[in-house]
């Protein structure tokens, strides 16, 4: 659903929601009192082949970090995925409901009881990955079409299933009867074509909409479909001709200012668009981010997009990545994918919403490692 750019909280938030990370030290073992009585000397379970990965068991003591992560923070993404459980959680469910009140050792001590760790493996048996950053964008939009408001974003069109790959972008734009086909379809209306290949990489963001009635509200678009064209990266495309240094939002933003005459051949350089579908946006909503390819809310800072190939969703995982942007080691549960999210050992990581959030997914790119969590027989 949501795609990487190279991306219980209270109730209320402030517009810009955005993950603080501190510096990671080297993690000391796991107090001998925390561990299971057997942990040590128990024997492994064997190795666990997925369609894409392999799964190494490990020991608990193996998790760098593991004995100081904020735990609650997470069990509220885990609360969220008990809402669609997969055959291999659902009898856990119950357990986790429980736990949300519990302390951060206690629900430690339940996890080491109950769940093995998996240290995740490309079938070369590489463990080392890649991890980059997504969020939620915040944007002006009108309903209606007017003069500083021109660039369109669609629900899909009717006929999109019966014919497959539909009208590139470069096409939506300049064929008539693609044109057409689209009339009638427009949710909103955005100011700048940059901004609207943004939402379409992030897969969904949030709206402050002017009405006809001149009232403002804000709604959420949802990912709906796509035109079923290759996606085709539009700073791999500045790279390739050597006209940005690196592929970040700001570098782009910065050619499109100083290019205007060729913003077109950048977007067109991505054949494929993405459709969306407006939903409301309650206060309690706008506490979490948009639903994941789980079919459950996102997270900030404790949701990933995954391969579901490598990993099935749902599954909690402890991730560690060391890198000058966002040093993690912490508990996240995997909850949605997407189109550049491909192999065993890679992740996008769900930041949050507005322009902070933005500026980290934009610049989020270091080595990855990551262990499953699956439960014991």
């Amino acid at each position: 659903m949501l795609v990487a750019c190279a991306t219980s909280a209270p109730v209320s938030r402030a517009p810009d929601t955005v993950v603080a990370s501190a510096p990671v030290t080297a993690p000391p073992p796991l107090p001998t009192q925390m561990l299971p009585a057997d942990d040590d000397v128990a024997d492994l379970p064997p190795v666990r082949q997925q369609a894409k990965s392999r799964w190494v068991p490990v020991r608990w003591a193996a998790l760098p970090g593991f004995g100081d992560d904020a735990l609650h923070e997470a069990w509220n993404a885990w609360l969220k995925s008990c809402e669609r459980p997969g055959p291999a959680f659902a009898a856990l469910c119950q357990d986790v409901r429980v736990l949300s009140l519990a302390s951060g050792d206690e629900q430690r001590r339940w996890m080491m009881r109950r769940l093995q760790p998996y240290r995740v493996e490309s079938l070369s048996a590489s463990a080392e990955g890649l991890l980059t950053a997504y969020f939620e964008p915040v944007l002006q939009a009108s309903r209606n079409q007017q003069a500083a408001f021109g660039v369109p974003l669609y629900r899909p069109p009717g006929e999109l299933a019966a014919r497959k790959p539909w009208y590139t972008r470069k096409e939506m734009e300049t064929l008539p009867q693609a044109q057409a086909a689209l009339r009638g379809l427009e949710i909103a209306w955005l100011a700048d074509p940059v901004d609207a290949l943004m939402l379409q990489i992030q897969g969904s963001g949030r709206l402050q909409l002017q009405e006809p009635d001149g009232q403002q509200r804000v709604v959420r678009l949802a990912y709906a479909a796509t035109n079923d064209q290759p996606y085709g990266s539009v700073g791999r495309w500045l790279l390739d001709q050597q006209l940005v240094r690196e592929a970040s939002w700001p570098s782009i933003r910065n050619w499109v200012a100083r290019n205007p005459q060729r913003v077109n051949d950048m977007l067109w350089s991505n054949p494929r668009t993405v459709f969306f579908r407006e939903e409301p946006l309650s206060e309690f909503d706008a506490a979490f981010g948009p639903r994941g390819a789980q079919g459950v809310p996102l997270t900030p800072g404790r949701s990933i997009a995954v391969d579901p190939g490598s990993i099935p969703y749902g599954t909690p995982v402890w991730l560690v990545s060391e890198g000058p942007t966002t040093p993690l080691q912490r508990l996240v549960m995997a909850q949605d994918t997407g189109s550049a999210i491909v192999g065993a050992v890679r992740a996008d990581y769900f930041v949050g919403w507005g322009a902070q959030a933005g500026d980290i997914a934009g610049r989020l790119k270091q080595p990855l490692r990551m262990w499953v969590l699956w439960p014991k027989p």
